[in-house]
């Protein structure tokens, strides 16, 4: 989701509770606080252009995992639903050098467009990308004997197998690792009972799971079109 509609559904979500904050506020926000790499910057103009630019991360959020991950000195990520690149981009400049992104999508064409970025930005040696279903990439890391080694991954993909990839990645996960959710007011869609459609159904069932899920420790934020954070116990 880029910014401009992050905006507006934070705006709205915002005034529903009581509160007023106007598109100039969340503008302050990000204009005193963003310290985007130039190669982010190029990134998300050329995402914008894209036709289905509303799957490009908000830089307030993209930024705010960025210091997640270098506060948790993260080495190992995954980042399941790549699109063009950006969210892999931001994580792939938090990590060490010797880190490693496992970027996982199905779609090259997309991929191709973040590639020259990441290339340009000085990451590529960190980033390992994965073009097959998640599931099966997920498993392999399993088989292949890396459960409890991740440090952090991002769920950012197709909305019906979110339980799936949340299940996967918790077993991948080392103890007091962070999984990061996207979309999880899926613009509001959950609280409406009326709308039964499989994605909304599958945000809303993962929503109430995590909810009370005893294996981790979760904060659902407000930022874009919400965003929750949970730590592994």
């Amino acid at each position: 989701m880029g910014d401009s509609q992050a905006a507006k559904l934070f705006e709205e979500s915002l005034e529903t509770s009581g509160i007023k904050l106007q598109g100039e506020m969340v503008k302050y926000c990000r204009d005193q606080s963003l310290r985007l790499h130039p190669v982010q910057e190029k990134l998300i103009e050329v995402t914008e252009k894209h036709p289905r630019n509303i799957m490009l991360s908000s830089t307030d959020q993209a930024q705010f995992i960025s210091n997640m991950v270098k506060a948790m000195g993260a080495k190992k990520a995954i980042d399941i639903g790549v699109y063009t690149g950006f969210s892999t981009l931001t994580v792939a400049l938090a990590l060490p050098d010797d880190g490693k992104i496992i970027a996982c999508d199905i779609n090259d064409d997309y991929v191709s467009i973040g590639k020259p970025f990441w290339k340009e930005a000085g990451v590529e040696h960190k980033i390992d990308l994965r073009l097959a279903p998640a599931t099966e990439t997920l498993q392999k890391l399993l088989d292949n004997g890396e459960a409890g080694t991740f440090d952090y991954i991002f769920i950012d993909a197709d909305k019906v197998n979110y339980g799936i990839y949340y299940e996967m990645s918790l077993k991948l996960l080392r103890k007091r690792g962070l999984i990061a959710i996207d979309n999880v007011w899926w613009f509001g869609k959950p609280l409406d009972p009326k709308i039964k459609d499989e994605d909304t159904e599958a945000i809303r069932a993962l929503n109430a799971k995590l909810h009370t899920d005893e294996r981790i420790d979760i904060s659902m934020l407000p930022i874009a079109d919400g965003v929750t954070l949970a730590w592994k116990r």
